[in-house]
């Protein structure tokens, strides 16, 4: 097999999960702007996710959000996803929304209020169960805005606690994956502020508790491809929440920010062995004033031209540049590959597979957005908090 080809087999494996919350209306602090079309239950959201899957051919997973998500028969929707050509991925808890959250969750002091959380966690292993789902993605907002407001050492003890209890409910095939962020909601001391606080909890967990990484969570000039390089040289690196940044956590389109550095995220993936489904590519994006669809499916996009230009540094002549001790050689092989552009080969690897080489283009030809403004009309647009 030659090299091109190899690449092109590559591309052909990778899959990129989507979020079911951002198929739903978003925004900020100030406002939240509907827009026609939007789903109102998760079945509609589905349908949406299934048009992003059928023009990219990458995106054959949708992520679950519970309460946002919830339904009678979680059975009965992996089955509703199935018949779309669609699996349910990660199951991702929400203990930050309810008044009693407003001191943390499994951190919280009150030990009613930590038992309230963790009975949401394990709520959310069921569900698991039901959907044949391997992943509980857990992100919490705990933290403290002002010193002395709590203990810094018993709210760590809590959260172990915590933890330790949803690991144990845990199935042999099910994992826990832990997400950090530096500050917001809290902003003196968030109880999981970066990866190695994750990393600590995981380590102690066991092997089925692992790291994401949300390249929105980290602070200006981190270098987040080194994160990515040592979790996976401990095993440890479980997911990705893409998504892109300028200031903080501003949730945007993966790559519209920094498309060299999803590139760089990209390389010591594949460099350090995280090609596989054992790490998972999930979608974190706000799409606040942008069609949620063609959005996705340009993320989608993003990630593909990303992989594939990390795909297509030449390993040996890095290798021999770095023994060498050829800085500017080595640096060259990385920006050769970058510069590529490799939007022909996607688009060859797109036809190959049956598809339109230009998703974009595909879906506003289809007519799907037009024809959901049309008969979405009436009953509650999910968004944030439903």
């Amino acid at each position: 097999m030659t090299e091109l080809a190899a690449v092109k087999t590559a591309l052909k494996t990778q899959a990129v999960e989507t979020p079911s919350w951002a198929y739903g209306n978003s925004g900020t602090r100030f406002k939240v702007f509907a827009q026609p079309g939007v789903p109102r239950n998760p079945r509609e959201k589905l349908d949406d996710a299934a048009q992003v899957h059928a023009f990219t051919g990458a995106a054959p997973t949708v992520a679950l959000h519970i309460p946002w998500d919830k339904v009678d028969d979680y059975g009965a929707l992996a089955k509703y996803a199935q018949e779309r050509g669609l699996k349910l991925g990660a199951i991702n808890s929400n203990t930050f929304q309810d008044d009693d959250y407003r001191l943390g969750s499994i951190c919280h002091p009150d030990a009613a209020v930590r038992r309230k959380a963790l009975g949401h966690l394990l709520e959310c292993v069921d569900i698991m169960d039901a959907t044949g789902s391997k992943d509980l993605k857990l992100w919490f907002a705990d933290g403290t805005n002002y010193p002395g407001q709590d203990d810094i050492r018993e709210r760590q003890d809590r959260l172990a606690e915590g933890l330790a209890q949803v690991y144990e409910r845990l199935g042999n095939d099910q994992r826990m994956l832990l997400e950090y962020k530096f500050f917001e909601p809290a902003f003196y001391m968030t109880d999981v502020p970066d990866w190695g606080t994750a990393y600590a909890h995981c380590l102690k967990l066991g092997p089925k508790a692992q790291v994401v990484v949300d390249t929105g969570h980290h602070a200006p000039g981190t270098n987040i491809e080194f994160i990515v390089a040592t979790l996976l040289r401990e095993g440890k690196l479980g997911a990705f929440d893409f998504n892109s940044r300028f200031y903080a956590d501003d949730d945007l389109m993966v790559g519209a920010a920094d498309p060299f550095q999803l590139f760089r995220i990209m390389y010591e993936v594949i460099r350090g062995g995280g090609f596989t489904p054992d790490v998972a590519f999930m979608l974190d994006q706000c799409h606040n004033i942008e069609a949620k669809i063609p959005a996705i499916i340009r993320s989608v996009m993003n990630v593909q031209e990303a992989t594939a230009k990390a795909l297509l540094v030449d390993g040996a002549a890095l290798a021999d540049a770095q023994r060498t001790g050829d800085v500017l050689a080595a640096n060259a092989v990385i920006m050769d590959a970058y510069n590529t552009d490799v939007r022909p080969l996607l688009g060859e690897v797109r036809e190959e597979l049956g598809l339109d080489a230009d998703p974009v283009s595909a879906y506003r030809r289809s007519g799907w957005g037009e024809k959901i403004a049309a008969e979405r009309v009436g009953g509650r647009q999910a968004g944030w908090g439903a």
